[in-house]
């Protein structure tokens, strides 16, 4: 099994969801994407955390983000368990949930690590960029719900770094200053950052946030 890092091409696979069968490369189209995997339908955490995912659809929608679950369940057994997820979250399941029964996917992307259990998935998250690169991997156990602000968060700076010569510090959120890429030299910054730009070390410089008006 080959692993996944970042910058490899997300493998692309054909699957059955609750949406009809899709081609994820073709699904994905122009879009960037998230992949995420929960367990078990019917469990506790994987309920509130798909909740909350239909809840932000239209935070990802403002970030062309397509989003897309996956277990080892069947088709069945997803639409059942979307009933419970529109009653008990007060929300509508608006994205596919995959239907891996024969694992196929949760072996492509290395999702089932036996050391936590052998047959379920572990709570896999993988950013895709719209060049169809995996840009963000991130593996919680079963027991800790993901953080969805977390994801939209680097969602916001891996686009603004795609597109500007910035880095992203510790605890940045969207709107803040950011790190002006070492490449750059200082004297070079005012004509890239017009908004103006602080020298704190020769290798520390920031500009306020360049894809903001």
């Amino acid at each position: 099994m080959a692993t996944i890092r970042l910058g490899d091409e997300a493998p692309n696979f054909n699957a059955k969801t609750t949406e009809g069968e899709i081609n994820f490369h073709e699904w994905l189209g122009n879009s960037w994407g998230i992949l995420f995997s929960h367990p078990a339908d019917y469990t506790p955490v994987c309920t509130t955390e798909l909740g909350t995912v239909a809840k932000y659809k239209e935070e990802f929608d403002k970030r062309n983000v397509k989003v897309v679950a996956l277990s080892v369940d069947g088709l069945e057994s997803h639409k059942g368990w979307i009933g419970d997820i529109n009653e008990t979250q007060g929300t509508t399941v608006n994205f596919p949930i995959i239907a891996d029964e024969d694992k196929k996917v949760s072996e492509l992307y290395d999702m089932i690590h036996p050391n936590a259990d052998s047959n379920l998935t572990v709570r896999s998250v993988f950013v895709i960029g719209d060049d169809k690169k995996v840009k963000l991997i991130i593996t919680y156990p079963a027991s800790t719900g993901r953080n969805f602000d977390e994801l939209l968060r680097v969602i916001d700076s891996l686009q603004l770094t795609a597109y500007h010569k910035v880095a992203t510090p510790a605890n940045w959120n969207n709107g803040e200053d950011v790190v002006v890429s070492p490449a750059i030299a200082t004297e070079d910054i005012p004509s890239m950052f017009p908004k103006g730009h602080k020298v704190i070390k020769p290798y520390l410089r920031t500009t306020p946030q360049p894809n903001l008006d």
